[in-house]
């Protein structure tokens, strides 16, 4: 039911009321309902809202992919041992998505001033004398 009042809100010309999210799902949800799924969006950060009188007007809060992200850092976020799950989803990625991976790194990495001297490992940056791929932490595979 997220998927489909988040959808409902992507099609919105602009921030949207509960009802019409209601509307425009053929309104076989209460609006009750509705206005728990938008709520519940908003503690995920998936939709943001604002007053709009006595109501709220919802929009999405990014765009597919960005809500895609969102979740996949919420999976991460939730795991204990983070390196780990890291590594098993890096390790299963097709080759052209490891590339386009490895290519957003590189220019994250030249982006950022701290890391622009060397390489990065899970620990931060690789000591002097060694590549992060010798001490085998290396992030980017």
């Amino acid at each position: 039911m997220e998927a489909q009042v988040l959808a409902a809100l992507h099609e919105a010309s602009g921030p949207a009321t509960a009802a019409w999210v209601q509307e425009r799902l053929g309104g076989d949800l209460a609006y009750t309902t509705v206005m728990t799924i938008l709520s519940r969006l908003h503690a995920k950060q998936a939709v943001t809202r604002e007053r709009s009188g006595r109501a709220y007007v919802w929009t999405p809060a990014a765009d597919e992919a960005g809500l895609a992200a969102l979740r996949m850092r919420r999976v991460l976020d939730g795991e204990p041992d983070r390196d780990a799950v890291l590594t098993s989803f890096v390790s299963a990625l097709s080759a052209h998505d490891e590339q386009v991976l490895r290519a957003l790194l590189d220019r994250a990495t030249a982006d950022d001033p701290a890391t622009a001297d060397g390489p990065v490992t899970a620990d931060g940056p690789a000591p002097a004398g060694g590549s992060a791929a010798e001490s085998g932490t290396d992030r980017r595979r």
